[in-house]
């Protein structure tokens, strides 16, 4: 039996995302009533992070619940909602929330149209799907869009997750999401590139090497923003800039590690010009280097 004031919640898409959070409004004592999950990975997690809660076809979850959680992929939302919406399946006062960061309220329209409540609630973390996740939730930030009369919703069930929000407004959310990935996925490769280098030239733990450097230069980045800047880009050291150029051209190196390397100098260099870390002069020299 569901306590006074919680909810009926119903999973649709048992993937990280979807079942950490459904994890996480249980957690809450809101009751998870039902989850939707297709592949047997997915069957797996939703057994490991919701055990008891039966694995149910989409219809009828959205039939048991009060609010209806959607985690699938981006490119799935859209139809999902609205065969849902033509099948007549939403229901009046119904809470709608997806998870997807690249839209707002918007791609909720046939759900709001049968008189559910939209809702969009983006966690800005990389999830395992694994149970440490919900220990992580507690420094994690949720992008949040809703109607104004609606939003106080969407910022209660991100906090009752144990989480923080931001408000993203509706024609921002694109913004809001390219920046995530650019931080997020960006990241990763920049590592895979550096480590792939490092391997070249035998170092065989190119992770310890890169570790404590990359770890600190993201705290140094996110303490100081780019009053962190340092190396031959910022510093204007162009000589060493033209030997790493020279370097990048071993046929060791991939052409994507040579274009990122040129791509990000270039982007430092511009930015650096623009906190006064460079001259123009200074600036020009570096991106004829790079050019």
């Amino acid at each position: 039996m569901v306590k006074p004031g919680r909810l009926g919640v119903g999973v649709i898409g048992a993937g990280k995302v979807g079942a950490v959070l459904g994890a996480a409004l249980r957690a809450a004592e809101h009751a998870v009533v039902g989850v939707h999950a297709v592949s047997e990975e997915s069957r797996e997690r939703a057994e490991a992070l919701l055990p008891g809660v039966p694995l149910l076809e989409i219809p009828e979850i959205v039939r048991r619940s009060e609010l209806v959680l959607l985690a699938v992929p981006d490119d799935a939302l859209g139809p999902l909602v609205q065969g849902l919406a033509d099948a007549g399946h939403w229901q009046q006062g119904q809470i709608v929330v997806h998870t997807a960061g690249r839209y707002g309220t918007g791609i909720l329209a046939p759900a709001r149209g049968a008189g559910a409540i939209p809702l969009a609630i983006h966690p800005a973390m990389s999830f395992t799907g694994m149970s440490l996740d919900l220990a992580r939730l507690q420094d994690c930030m949720f992008g949040v869009t809703a109607d104004r009369m609606m939003l106080p919703i969407a910022q209660a069930l991100v906090v009752e997750m144990g989480a923080e929000s931001t408000v993203i407004e509706e024609e921002d959310r694109a913004r809001y999401h390219a920046a995530l990935a650019h931080a997020s996925n960006h990241l990763v490769t920049l590592a895979g590139q550096a480590a792939q280098l490092l391997a070249s030239v035998g170092v065989d733990r190119p992770d310890r090497v890169l570790g404590p450097l990359m770890r600190a230069s993201l705290e140094n980045a996110l303490a100081s923003g780019e009053g962190a800047l340092t190396g031959p880009v910022a510093r204007g050291d162009v000589g060493t800039v033209l030997v790493h150029r020279a370097a990048l051209e071993h046929e060791a190196v991939t052409v994507d590690v040579r274009e990122a390397y040129r791509a990000l100098s270039r982007a430092t260099a511009q930015r650096a010009l623009a906190r006064g870390l460079l001259t123009e002069a200074q600036a020009a020299a570096i991106l004829d280097a790079l050019a």
